[in-house]
């Protein structure tokens, strides 16, 4: 299994690492977020194995054209777009 290498990835961004407590939901809100937008699509307990790629795809495609209060009502795709042209 590769390491994750955090500080070698802050270091060549200058973006800062943080890690979340154990335990600790309230920490990770976007996270946490984002796994109740998954449960509406693949409930607690859910085998994701017997979900194809194309099931997968669909879902992806749906939570990312998504809009997000935390984006200002962007959706994460038209924010990455935006990244990506300015760059």
């Amino acid at each position: 299994m590769k390491k994750a290498n955090h500080k070698g990835f802050g270091i060549a961004t200058g973006i800062n690492v943080y890690f979340c407590d154990p335990h600790s939901p309230w920490q990770r809100g976007s996270n946490e977020n984002t796994n109740g937008l998954l449960r509406q699509y693949f409930p607690k307990g859910t085998d994701l194995s017997v979900h194809g790629p194309a099931d997968l795809k669909f879902v992806e495609q749906r939570l990312n054209n998504r809009p997000r209060r935390s984006l200002g009502w962007d959706s994460p795709a038209e924010r990455l777009r935006g990244l990506l042209i300015a760059s």
